[in-house]
């Protein structure tokens, strides 16, 4: 859940306190509002998820079935409080970090299983998990210089990555199970590509954001030494 409440674009034009003209205060939404209490259910979805996959060995088709039913209703939840935080003003501190560690922790529960259990290579839970983390520590660490807007690319890697956990998590045999290895091919290749695009675009960012810095440096110390003349 992330974004800008549309109200703090700008004032209402109504007087304030005092007779005169201000900004009206933006009411902040609550901690128990709808987006957020879908984030709390998607945690508290992780160790349920983690019970139900290693259920009997972990190879039981039905504590299987259950365990992709909570993986779904998380990816579910994901979709919809963002939504819902953006579109109803909802967005709060607690969201802005909860929703992300909900995505991470779900999706890194998931792989690490499925690895632990021998159903998909560690490497791929590695290249997964490294590019999102990584991404995560850039995204904070060029914050100073602008934020890195999610893209069409993006999402379709998310898309992508719970598609093919999900079948993954099912048992699966035959054609399906054939099929599912492509479907996490192209997860991961996504995955590598779209973190690459993201490295470039801090890159650009940063060098424009120094670039920025070093001009207004420059103004500033001509208006200073201007003034001393």
């Amino acid at each position: 859940m992330t974004g800008v409440p549309a109200s703090a674009a700008g004032g209402t034009g109504r007087p304030a306190p005092g007779g005169k003209l201000g900004t009206a205060a933006v009411p902040q939404a609550g901690l128990w509002n709808i987006a957020n209490i879908l984030t709390m259910v998607r945690l508290l979805l992780v160790p349920l998820f983690v019970v139900l996959m290693l259920m009997d060995g972990g190879y039981d088709p039905v504590w299987r079935a259950w365990a992709w039913a909570a993986f779904a209703v998380a990816m579910i939840t994901d979709v919809f409080d963002g939504h819902l935080a953006r579109t109803y003003n909802l967005v709060t501190d607690f969201g802005k970090i909860a929703d992300p560690i909900a995505d991470k922790a779900i999706m890194g529960a998931a792989l690490i299983c499925l690895s632990s259990l021998g159903d998909l290579p560690w490497w791929v839970t590695g290249v997964i998990l490294g590019r999102e983390l990584g991404i995560t520590l850039l995204r904070f660490v060029v914050i100073r210089y602008g934020v890195i807007p999610a893209s069409r690319g993006g999402k379709m890697k998310t898309l992508a990555q719970g598609t093919a956990v999900g079948m993954y998590v099912l048992a699966l045999t035959g054609p399906l199970a054939t099929f599912r290895f492509w479907v996490m091919a192209v997860a991961v290749v996504l995955t590598v590509v779209t973190g690459l695009d993201y490295v470039r675009q801090a890159i650009v960012l940063r060098r424009a954001g120094l670039a920025e810095a070093q001009a207004a440096a420059a103004v500033s110390q001509a208006a200073s030494e201007a003034a001393e003349k």
